[in-house]
């Protein structure tokens, strides 16, 4: 079946990357592996991602056995925390916490190695200290974008919370105009989910003066907001800024029921219309 959909489309299956296997087998796709236990899909992050990652990490530590621990620490949190970011949709809390402990093991032999003359207490309490609620975190100075030192920190894994993927609806369908709100809210939760989307709300929020465009009363937190497109994405609209405004949930359901037109004016200010 799948051949004959890509035959159609002048597409055709790679044969020595394809290969079928059942399920409860376990399949590794895109650095996760995929498998049923019991019935139940688990999608977790594969043991070869894994591996690779700490092989990153841990080259990228042998490379700076001179260097500074702050320097070695932006250095690390870019790549630990890209790698978490990427595997937080998925069940990977106890995997964080083993990739805590390997990184943790790295970074000791970094330390005792550059003082071999030192004991083990010193070596803790010159670059291992006590932040927060944990305990030996790795941490060092650098130089900040000002030239003054500052304190940084190493990045946890674990410290990115796990937040599950909210599937798409069955019969959704981004090209039919019912489903508009759909996906606009779809993006807005998506939005919220990280600060570059946070900052283009607040942005949108700014440029209306924070009042809905269709009755023109204050958008707050109380009332809350639904993010709509003025041009609907079923007609060829984008998400860009300039075709984004944000109304009260009951005047974007308005606009949907009523199809009413809102204009974004060239000072960023919205107009509803009939």
């Amino acid at each position: 079946m799948v051949e004959a959909y890509l035959n159609e489309r002048g597409l055709e299956l790679s044969q020595t990357k394809t290969r079928i296997t059942s399920i409860t087998e376990s399949f590794d796709f895109l650095g996760q592996n995929v498998r049923k236990y019991n019935g139940k899909l688990i999608i977790k992050p594969s043991g070869k991602n894994k591996k690779t990652f700490l092989e990153r990490v841990r080259g990228i530590i042998k490379t700076n056995k001179q260097a500074r621990a702050g320097n070695l620490i932006l250095r690390l949190n870019p790549v630990i925390r890209g790698w978490a970011l990427y595997h937080r949709h998925v069940v990977s809390k106890v995997i964080f916490s083993k990739v805590n402990h390997a990184i943790f093991g790295s970074l000791w032999r970094w330390a005792t190695r550059r003082h071999p003359h030192k004991s083990r207490r010193w070596v803790k309490e010159k670059y291992f200290g006590h932040f927060g609620e944990r305990n030996w975190v790795f941490h060092g100075t650098a130089t900040g974008p000002d030239g003054r030192p500052r304190s940084v920190r190493l990045f946890y894994a674990s410290d990115v919370p796990i937040k599950r993927h909210i599937k798409v609806r069955g019969a959704a369908n981004p090209y039919d105009p019912q489903w508009e709100a759909y996906f606009e809210r779809r993006t807005d939760a998506k939005m919220m989910a990280d600060f570059v989307g946070q900052h283009r709300l607040l942005r949108l929020w700014k440029e209306q003066r924070g009042l809905c465009p269709v009755c023109r009363q204050k958008i707050t937190k109380e009332t809350g907001w639904h993010s709509h497109h003025i041009q609907w994405r079923v007609n060829g609209g984008g998400d860009g800024m300039e075709n984004r405004a944000l109304l009260h949930p009951n005047c974007h359901r308005q606009v949907h029921h009523r199809k009413l037109e809102v204009v974004k004016s060239r000072a960023g200010k919205c107009v509803g219309e009939a």
